[in-house]
């Protein structure tokens, strides 16, 4: 509703459209079965959530290392929220109710950004992804060490990527094998 509204009162293009490549990237990326399933993440909306948040902070670390490109890390994260939203309300979840679950999935997010930050390997980041993926039951080693590898191998990639590419391009580094 409320991107509808946006879009009303302004002219021309929505500029956020040109981050719309990159977004897909993360979505497409995060629902990858190799991301989740395989890693043991659970297949329900909570679990595809939590894997849309893991690979978007992760983009949104990377690209926040180029300060000149904040207002990409800004517009994907709108993007975010307005895919978050229509997701919600083709649910079924009514206006009051999506509003209060909007803030809800925003303060998660900004929880995760500050969590994922974390070393790869590290205590922290291994009791992070338990308590988000897993929802702080215990996590299969294999599922945990799969999950910690991909991450491993996303934040390899798109530290090897200028972050200029990264958002012109649309797309994040490409999987293992």
């Amino acid at each position: 509703m409320f991107s509808s509204l946006r879009k009303l009162f302004r002219p021309g293009a929505d500029p956020r459209e040109a981050r719309r490549p990159l977004w897909n990237a993360v979505v497409a990326a995060a629902r990858a079965p190799r991301r989740g399933r395989e890693g043991g993440g659970p297949d329900t909306l909570d679990g595809r959530f939590d894997m849309i948040s893991l690979v978007l902070a992760l983009v949104l670390h990377r690209i926040d290392d180029d300060p000149g490109q904040a207002l990409a890390g800004v517009q994907l994260t709108e993007l975010f929220v307005d895919d978050m939203d229509g997701q919600m309300r083709q649910i079924g979840f009514g206006d009051m109710v999506v509003g209060k679950q909007i803030g809800r999935m925003v303060g998660a997010l900004g929880g995760r950004l500050g969590a994922y930050r974390a070393a790869d390997g590290s205590a922290e980041l291994k009791a992070a992804l338990v308590r988000n993926l897993w929802r702080g039951k215990v996590a299969p080693d294999a599922g945990l060490a799969h999950v910690l590898a991909g991450i491993a191998e996303l934040r390899a990639g798109l530290a090897a990527m200028p972050v200029e590419t990264l958002i012109a391009a649309g797309h994040l580094p490409g999987p293992r094998a």
